[in-house]
């Protein structure tokens, strides 16, 4: 994905809910997460508490209901990445303050035979983690109002900011935090956010 237009498409296929494009997502920076993850992991006991594929599972799940919603405009593979990374990093550090809040007692956290670690199969999306997704993605939609529905629906067929504003009124910015808002008021109250 070199040039614009390629990773454009691909990344209105990824808002549409296209299924290969959001494999070919996941083969393409599941990688680079988890690592980034691996790397921000300096706590041992944190390690005990939860791996790097489950944050990047939750950094996965966050970015494509946040897609399919038109939260995000992203215009190359580089700011994918950063947003990605940045993504990650909040996850973890959500994840460890809760941790630490919880004041987890490492020694009761069982630690995993080798033999177990063997048995633990592909980590692809089954068909029913991605009936699950969209069914996320449909009841994030349902907690919006009907502005929030048609500023996200605007975004997943690809207008940017300054076009939604355009065609809804007020300022692309004013666009953007009213969806976000949005979004962040029904994660809240679906109980998906720490």
């Amino acid at each position: 994905m070199s040039s614009a237009a390629p990773f454009e498409e691909f990344f209105r296929r990824i808002r549409q809910g296209d299924e290969q494009a959001a494999a070919e997502f996941v083969r393409l920076y599941e990688p680079l997460i988890r690592r980034e993850v691996r790397l921000g992991i300096s706590d041992s006991r944190l390690n005990r508490a939860f791996d790097s594929i489950d944050v990047c599972q939750s950094v996965m799940a966050s970015f494509f209901v946040r897609a399919a919603t038109g939260q995000y405009d992203v215009e190359t593979p580089e700011e994918l990445v950063k947003l990605l990374m940045s993504i990650a990093r909040n996850k973890l550090a959500s994840l460890a303050r809760r941790e630490r809040r919880l004041r987890r007692d490492a020694r009761r956290v069982a630690e995993t035979q080798p033999e177990v670690l063997e048995q633990i199969v592909d980590t692809a999306s089954s068909p029913g983690e991605i009936v699950l997704q969209r069914e996320l993605i449909e009841r994030i939609r349902a907690e919006l109002s009907d502005d929030e529905r048609q500023i996200a629906d605007l975004r997943v067929e690809g207008l940017g900011w300054d076009k939604v504003a355009e065609r809804l009124g007020g300022s692309a910015q004013a666009r953007r935090m009213q969806l976000a808002r949005g979004i962040e008021r029904a994660a809240q109250h679906l109980g998906l956010e720490e």
